[in-house]
């Protein structure tokens, strides 16, 4: 009999336990609290100390750092607009998420995933502060701090052998400290091309999940399991400095073309060319250009009285888009008064060159390029080029994410290894702007740049202490002006002949060293002879 109640016992426990735990398990799940109470509304100068230290983490950055302003005004916008955008997010997160539910069904038994209720409530994320950077760069850079308490109702529906599993999000809270980026700012609407989203830290996300409307969530372990996956999950894709970058404009209607490459042109010579002269001869040139460019054209010197002329003269042009430009060959019978009659021209395009390998080409000179007229039968004689495209090096540091002033610097006395930069190249000199330089009797500023000789001018804006010319000079060089200085002076310009009609608003002199050790700097420079006058200058070098 002991024994009988020995096994009873022992059953009895083995099935109470469960019993007990599932019974309380249920009842701590799906009860609901009764003696919620109201929370009393104190003013501040009534809490006592420790109070006052768990209220600090609500507290608006605008009250605690002073770099991040107060934007009362942006959060009123986006209560008045969230009913929209609340629409517009739902319909980007329903084309996000439907591939990849379909990528699971058929597996694990699930027949159907879809959205039954797909809505993120009526409560907007809050700004608590925007902190705005200055930079140096064509981009605007801000860091807003987002709360969000929301009431979302997303209720996700898994079909499993025919039974319906509901998974609903409740009670979703987060902040985070993104950091966005537009860039490049453009001359077209709405000003920049896209937007480049890094977060500065972890991000904070509470939420609850019910499934079969029970709070799963409550399960010990589970939560904080699920705070660490997602932490870990969205740290790997968008903590700094990852970045998540979305596309504003089309980036062909604001792609901004910069020099690849280098096109070395040898004009060797030409055969049988028209007799345009009255004694039976003809004085050709050349003269070359490429397509998409706006620059004087390259021309070769005059052969006087010749028809089958020999110059073997070498010409370098700029290349920005070698699989879509053309290099036009005009030559023309020079004629000491009147225009310069036109003896034939070619076209070669680039794409039927390969890098760094030198072809020479026979070209039979036409009228026009269109293949359809018939004066292109007439023979006009043939002209001898031999083309070389030379690409520029990759420059490793340009890929680099620089930190927030948009670009990293290395001295150059401390460049990698013992070499010295040798070989040709392009030198880009790019005066972006200039502030506060004012002159005595007018404020017409315009940018003088000097290098090696040669003075190229910017545009002269009227009336302005704060010009802005974003004008670009080229040069190309055999060797690298590691030892040469670049002078930028800033000028201002009476309109009209009188005396005085020059006056120096201040200049600066650039050493080139830094930039062909770093491949580029983004500068300010302060102005020599000026008060408070600064100068905005760009420098780049690319290596053949």
């Amino acid at each position: 009999m002991e024994f009988v109640g020995s096994i009873l016992g022992m059953v009895g426990f083995g099935i109470g336990i469960p019993l007990g735990l599932f019974i309380g398990f249920h009842f701590f799940i799906y009860s609901d609290p009764q003696d919620v109470q109201d929370p009393v509304i104190r003013p501040l100068y009534e809490l006592d100390t420790d109070s006052l230290q768990d209220l600090m983490p609500e507290i608006p950055l605008w009250v605690k750092n002073p770099d991040y302003d107060r934007v009362n005004w942006l959060n009123k916008f986006l209560l008045e607009v969230w009913p929209y955008l609340d629409k517009a997010i739902c319909e980007m997160i329903r084309c996000t998420a439907e591939p990849i539910f379909a990528e699971y069904i058929g597996k694990y038994q699930i027949e159907a995933i879809e959205f039954e209720q797909l809505s993120l409530g009526t409560l907007p994320p809050i700004i608590h502060g925007l902190k705005i950077f200055e930079t140096n760069e064509s981009q605007l850079v801000m860091e807003p701090a987002i709360k969000w308490a929301g009431n979302p109702n997303i209720t996700v529906v898994l079909k499993v052998l025919s039974i319906r599993i509901p998974v609903q999000l409740v009670d979703l809270q987060m902040f985070v400290l993104p950091r966005m980026t537009l860039k490049p700012l453009v001359p077209t609407f709405p000003c920049f091309a896209s937007i480049a989203v890094s977060l500065m830290e972890k991000p904070h996300i509470d939420f609850g999940m019910k499934l079969l409307g029970g709070d799963i969530m409550s399960i010990p372990g589970l939560y904080r399991l699920i705070q660490d996956t997602i932490k870990k999950q969205v740290a790997s894709l968008y903590l700094w400095p990852q970045t998540l970058e979305i596309p504003v404009l089309d980036a062909s209607t604001v792609a901004i073309k910069k020099p690849v490459g280098i096109l070395h042109v040898n004009v060797v010579r030409a055969m049988k060319l028209l007799k345009m002269d009255l004694l039976g001869t003809s004085d050709p040139y050349v003269k070359l250009s490429l397509s998409g460019e706006r620059l004087p054209a390259k021309k070769t010197t005059i052969k006087k009285k010749n028809l089958n002329p020999e110059w073997n003269e070498n010409f370098k042009l700029i290349v920005k888009e070698p699989q879509s430009q053309l290099l036009h060959i005009n030559v023309y019978d020079w004629d000491k008064v009147g225009g310069h009659d036109m003896l034939g021209i070619q076209v070669v395009p680039l794409k039927l060159l390969t890098p760094n390998e030198t072809k020479e080409f026979t070209l039979d000179l036409v009228r026009n390029t269109n293949t359809s007229d018939p004066q292109n039968k007439k023979q006009r004689g043939q002209i001898v080029v031999e083309l070389t495209y030379a690409p520029f090096k990759e420059d490793i540091s340009e890929n680099l994410s620089g930190a927030v002033n948009g670009y990293s610097r290395k001295e150059s006395g401390i460049s990698g290894g013992n070499e010295s930069p040798s070989g040709a190249g392009l030198l880009m000199v790019t005066v972006q702007g200039a502030e506060d330089v004012e002159g005595e009797r007018h404020n017409n500023p315009y940018a003088l740049v000097l290098f090696r000789g040669e003075q190229r001018k910017s545009k002269m804006i009227r009336k302005t202490r704060d010009p802005l010319w974003n004008e670009e000079f080229q040069y190309m060089l055999e060797e690298p002006p590691v030892g040469e200085k670049i002078h930028i002076q800033v000028l201002s310009k009476k309109r009209g002949i009188g005396f005085r009609s020059k006056e120096s608003l201040g200049h600066v002199d650039i050493n080139l060293a830094d930039v062909v050790h770093n491949g580029r700097i983004n500068h300010k420079y302060h102005l020599i002879d000026s008060k408070n006058g600064v100068i905005h200058v760009e420098l780049r070098w690319k290596k053949v």
